[in-house]
């Protein structure tokens, strides 16, 4: 039961903390949208990357195609082109990665 519950603990702490970073990100880039769209597309990344990592394991391909697929995803929640949600995709990923840095638990 406590590892059920520290692992949905973990993964709400994490959706927090990309919908935030998601949300700053996409405002910087002159984004209009609420909130509520930073969270459907931190759910909408997860769930893609779960069900590639489910279909296709760990590994370079793996990770390819589900960001390929997490970029029209993004594009199509934020109505941006291939370019802008990649730059958005990068810039959310480096922040992302700083922030892993100092919450080593996420």
């Amino acid at each position: 039961m406590a590892t059920y519950l520290s692992a949905v603990v973990g993964f709400l702490i994490a959706l927090i903390v990309s919908t935030i970073i998601i949300y700053v990100v996409t405002t910087l880039f002159g984004e209009k949208k609420s909130i509520g769209t930073a969270v459907i597309a931190a759910i909408t990344g997860a769930i893609i990357y779960a069900v590639v990592y489910f279909l296709l394991g760990n590994g370079l391909i793996a990770a390819g195609l589900a960001g390929i697929v997490w970029l029209i995803a993004l594009g199509s929640l934020y109505k941006i082109g291939w370019l802008r949600a990649l730059v958005t995709a990068i810039v959310i990923w480096v922040i992302t990665e700083i922030v892993g840095f100092f919450l080593p638990t996420l």
